[in-house]
């Protein structure tokens, strides 16, 4: 009995110390795609796993399902990355939604997630604190950025990672929380957002009943701090402090109804007062995930990453020039 105790205590303290310098706490492949809700839209033949030839590229990818630690908090996320043996810059991908709306599936993995990945990335992302098991609570912005910028160090623990080239996707909440990482660590070399967040005080306006059912349940003691709550989450109010080496890319549809295009023409307003280097593309009458561009959209956001993470492009002059 002594012994079989000391053994536990050895494996407790060993697990206990592994934690303390490893944040990758857990990966698992996944193998079979064929039961997955997503298999009657990336097969022709399920069965005989044959792949429909606009998502050939999954042959070519691998998807896990990964645990973090992040502020000594079990988060669940995604890792997606080529097959081959190779040295890949990495993409944080940060999804949308709140809670379980927009988490991310196995389905989200092979298809956005892995046409990413088939173009020659490290892809990860968090399903942040208190979702779809992960531990804690959601704060919309708040503690939660913490699990996104956590993933840069866990890029670290993955060998086909290079760290030295890191990218920062965010769609609709996702792009908050790539403003909020941006303007806390210096390691993202490029990022992109598409019908990104960026104006709290607007979003309310837009959608008062978004106020009750998810700011005012998520955010700690937003009765009593709601302005200064708000305006933290509000990068129109603070471009000041984007970085000026970070190139952005912000995509957004003109017919969005649930991120109002004005929150992007602002933004980008603010950059051009700040000399942030950025882009910004409108897709004429395209709702919140322009589904009606969808393939020359992520054209766009591959060609933005290649051109500052691949191609190491020298960073666009925002000083007023030329004749």
């Amino acid at each position: 009995m002594k012994r079989l105790l000391g053994l536990a205590s050895f494996l407790l303290i060993f697990e206990s110390a592994f934690s303390q310098n490893h944040l990758l706490i857990k990966k698992e492949l996944v193998e079979n795609y064929s039961g997955l809700p997503v298999a009657g839209m990336i097969y022709d033949d399920a069965a005989k796993g044959i792949l429909k030839k606009r998502f050939s590229y999954i042959d070519n990818i691998e998807v896990y399902k990964i645990t973090y630690l992040s502020d000594d908090l079990k988060v669940n996320g995604l890792l997606v990355k080529p097959k081959s043996i190779g040295n890949y810059p990495v993409i944080i991908f940060n999804r949308g939604g709140n809670r379980e709306y927009g988490k991310l599936t196995i389905g989200a993995g092979l298809t956005i997630l892995g046409l990413i990945a088939s173009r020659g990335y490290v892809v990860l992302a968090s399903q942040y604190r208190g979702n779809s098991g992960s531990e804690g609570n959601e704060e919309f912005g708040g503690a939660d950025v913490d699990d996104v910028i956590n993933l840069i160090d866990v890029a670290g623990e993955i060998e086909e990672a290079d760290t030295g080239k890191i990218g920062m996707f965010g769609i609709s909440r996702g792009g908050m929380e790539t403003y909020l990482a941006l303007t806390r660590t210096h390691k993202v070399k490029a990022a992109a957002t598409i019908g990104g967040l960026s104006d709290l005080f607007s979003f309310i306006n837009d959608r008062p009943a978004l106020e009750e059912s998810v700011l005012a349940q998520l955010i700690p003691d937003y009765p009593m701090h709601k302005e200064e709550e708000l305006t933290k989450r509000s990068a129109v109010r603070w471009a000041e402090k984007f970085p000026k080496n970070v190139p952005l890319l912000l995509v957004q549809g003109t017919a969005d109804w649930r991120v109002n295009p004005n929150q992007s023409l602002a933004l980008a307003k603010q950059f051009n007062k700040y000399k942030i280097p950025y882009r910004l593309i409108m897709f004429e009458g395209s709702d919140h995930g322009i589904s009606e561009h969808r393939e020359e959209v992520m054209q766009q956001v591959n060609n933005w990453f290649h051109r500052f993470l691949i191609l190491n492009e020298d960073l666009p002059d925002m000083e007023p020039h030329g004749n």
